[in-house]
């Protein structure tokens, strides 16, 4: 439950009237102190936590977040925030600042052996590509709070038989617990968004990553079945798996994928790797 708040001690983003804000990469930079206190509060950071930002723009949340944490890594592709963020950080804490483009950096490697947390307020013109990127390191991290455009959070969280229910749902929900958290509006940024956002909490679950036998078998049947929704699974799965196959992973061939549980693409997955072994 997200009451009673402790308002943090006021850390104002960097000065940014003269940065020209890039629509190529998505930046809309958070403002709102009550929207970056909640996220704070969903996060709880820790001294001994491992945390990564992911693009930490103006430094709405780093700043807060370093003054908590006295130390704090960050990943940032826009050249010229870098050194304003380093200068601005000095009288707070440990800044490091890792210059490049988050689909480009090996997570696991920054984990130093320990647990990743990862924050961010993702770009939204490649937040699912950063989604499926993070999935890639789910070994190595702890948990992630995530601002993204409400859409997105919708079907990450979604169930079976709606629009909304995808190849990202299928994929997140087989390895990890989704939680959206709340609802952020667009005047809580600048510039505003033409959507609302929202704040999700994932968290990586081994012991659902181990039900998968072949990750890539996996991702292989659950790509073909959304390639084209509106196609039977016995059509879309075509060159994957006779309808037998499907029908005996307990799935009906004529449903179409949105119709079809998650646990139920992992038993074809795990099928379809044990005949090609046999």
């Amino acid at each position: 439950m997200l009451h009673a708040l402790q308002p943090l001690s006021p850390d104002p983003p960097l000065s940014l009237e003269r940065h020209r804000h890039k629509k190529q990469l998505g930046q809309h930079f958070l403002h709102d102190t009550t929207v970056i206190d909640r996220i704070i509060l969903a996060l709880q950071p820790q001294p001994e936590d491992r945390l990564v930002e992911i693009g930490p723009g103006g430094g709405a949340l780093t700043f807060p977040l370093l003054r908590q944490m006295g130390r704090l890594q960050v990943i940032e592709f826009d050249r010229d925030l870098i050194e304003p963020l380093r200068q601005r950080a000095a009288s707070i804490g440990a800044l490091e600042v890792v210059h490049a483009d988050v689909l480009d950096v090996d997570l696991c490697a920054l984990s130093a052996g320990a647990p990743l947390r990862l924050v961010g307020n993702l770009p939204y013109n490649i937040s699912t590509p950063i989604l499926f990127h993070v999935l890639d390191h789910a070994r190595c991290i702890r948990d992630m709070v995530f601002m993204l455009q409400k859409e997105v959070v919708d079907r990450m969280a979604a169930a079976p038989g709606g629009k909304d229910y995808g190849r990202l749902t299928v994929m997140l929900q087989a390895v990890a617990d989704v939680q959206p958290l709340f609802v952020v509006p667009p005047e809580a940024f600048d510039p505003p968004p033409k959507v609302d956002s929202a704040i999700v909490r994932v968290v990586p679950r081994a012991d659902l990553a181990a039900r998968i036998g072949s990750d890539s078998r996996f991702d292989e049947v659950v790509r073909h079945a959304f390639a084209q929704r509106r196609k039977t699974l016995r059509n879309a799965l075509s060159k994957l798996a006779t309808a037998a196959q499907i029908e005996a992973s307990g799935i009906d061939p004529s449903l179409r994928a949105e119709a079809v549980a998650v646990e139920r693409f992992i038993d074809l997955g795990n099928a379809l790797a044990r005949d090609s072994h046999a």
